[in-house]
């Protein structure tokens, strides 16, 4: 276990509320330079993305490009700490470009190193996403 600046629940409830505010700077700070973000499943975005500005820039611009700007709101159900590594549940509520609503659980493994997110590991209902989100 790696020492940190900030316990990884402190990391993660940050990154969190970064999102929500939509500070884009935050977010892209909470990660580490050499970071991965892996999304299983079987959507246009799921493998692995590497690199903090890749994740940022390609990964989660490209993920939100799915969904009517402006909708998404996450609602963290469960948050739960052990050293560097913190697993959170997630319910993500929004429209999609079409403007069906969207409402899909979500899970990510997150590892945190120095103060940073280095890795996350995400699991969602795949299935749903494409037909509802990712099928237009």
């Amino acid at each position: 276990m790696s020492t940190t600046a900030k316990p990884a629940r402190t990391v993660i409830e940050d990154y969190v509320a970064a999102l929500a505010a939509g500070d884009i700077d935050a977010v892209r700070a909470s990660f580490a330079e050499d970071a991965s973000w892996t999304l299983h499943g079987s959507l246009p975005l799921s493998g692995t993305w590497r690199g903090r500005d890749t994740i940022i820039d390609d990964f989660l611009s490209g993920a939100l490009a799915y969904y009517e700007p402006g909708s998404i709101e996450f609602d963290v159900t469960s948050l739960i700490a052990d050293g560097d590594v913190v697993a959170m549940e997630w319910t993500t509520r929004s429209r999609t470009r079409d403007g069906k609503p969207y409402v899909n659980g979500c899970i990510g493994v997150f590892e945190v190193r120095d103060g940073a997110i280095a890795t996350v590991r995400e699991y969602m209902d795949t299935d749903y996403a494409l037909r509802t989100a990712f099928s237009a």
